[in-house]
Parts: structure tokens; sequence; C-alpha cells
């Protein structure tokens, strides 16, 4: 009987699979733009490496040269990349992702590009999202922004006043050194 790995386990592979296919994509972008398809199909390739993905690999390179798969886009062969060694549901990952992450030590900038991260793809958008947002924000920039006469309506607003808020604060600490 096949076992669910444990959700960290899901999370783990999940993040090296969207890093491995955002350096897929970068590169294909900035080197491989002219190439044909098949040519940027077959540098992915080049760098599946490891375990059940050279099984897999071999199996795909057999497939496309039998032309039993074939793929319009590079794009489409890294989402079957992300299905094939994805973990799991994207969606649901994110989301437990997303009702973790706190702030910490980091910087509200920081905090704010590591947030946009986590929550596309997540399903979480509008006041669930703003809501998530403020909750793994540090306390007292939270405090400040809930105080405040006029609170930051959309997400993109939340995130420009706390980035503006944590600078302050951080110049204001550091004249007073």
């Amino acid at each position: 009987m096949h076992q669910q790995p444990p959700r960290w386990q899901n999370h783990k592979l999940l993040t090296k699979v969207s890093r491995f296919i955002g350096a897929c994509k970068l590169y294909v972008k900035m080197r491989l733009r002219e190439a044909s398809v098949e040519e940027q199909i077959q540098w992915i390739l080049s760098y599946v490496q490891g375990g059940s993905a050279d099984i897999w690999k071999e199996n795909v390179i057999e497939e496309l040269e039998t032309g039993e798969i074939e793929f319009d886009l590079a794009g489409e062969f890294l989402a079957e990349i992300r299905k094939e060694f994805g973990g799991g549901d994207e969606e649901s990952v994110k989301v437990v992702e997303l009702k973790k992450i706190e702030q910490g030590g980091r910087t509200m900038e920081e905090f704010v590009q590591n947030f946009k991260r986590i929550a596309r793809g997540s399903g979480y958008e509008g006041r669930p999202l703003i809501k998530e947002f403020k909750r793994g924000m540090n306390r007292s920039i939270r405090r400040k922004l809930i105080e405040a006469e006029n609170q930051p309506g959309s997400i993109e607003q939340w995130f420009k006043r706390v980035i503006a808020l944590d600078r302050n604060w951080r110049e204001s600490r550091r004249e007073e050194e």
C-alpha cells in the first residue's frame, strides 16, 4: 500500500521542485530564447538527476523520440515536472506554509517578498490573505497599523505601509544608537 509522505516532506519537495523550475524558466528566457522547444527541453532534461528522476528522464526521452509525447512550449514540460515531482497538491502545501509564516527577525521587505512567494498559488486573496499577512507580521508593527486612522484596504497597500513603518522604525533605532 502506497503511503503519502508527511506534509512537511511535501512542502520540502515542492520547494525544491519550485526552485528548480524557477531556475530553468529564468535560464530558458535569458539564454535559450532563440532555441527550439526541443532544445530547451533537452537542456532542462540534462539537469533532471538522481534517484527515480533518472528513470523518469529515460522514459521521457524515449517517449519524446518515439513521438508518444510532445510539448509546444518548454513551460508545458516544466508543468509536467511539477506534476511528477511536486510532492502533492501545491495549493494545500502553500496554505499550510501561509499559516505558518512569521516575520521574526527579518526586515519587513524580506517578509513581504517571502509572503508574496508563498501566497502565490495558495488560493488566498482579499480579506483572508490580509488576515494571514497581519497574523504573520511582528506584533509591534501590526499594532501600529491597527491603531492607525486609515488602515490599508488592499494587500498591496498593506505591503507598502508596513515596509515604510519598518524602515522608519529601523532608521530611528540607528539614530538612537
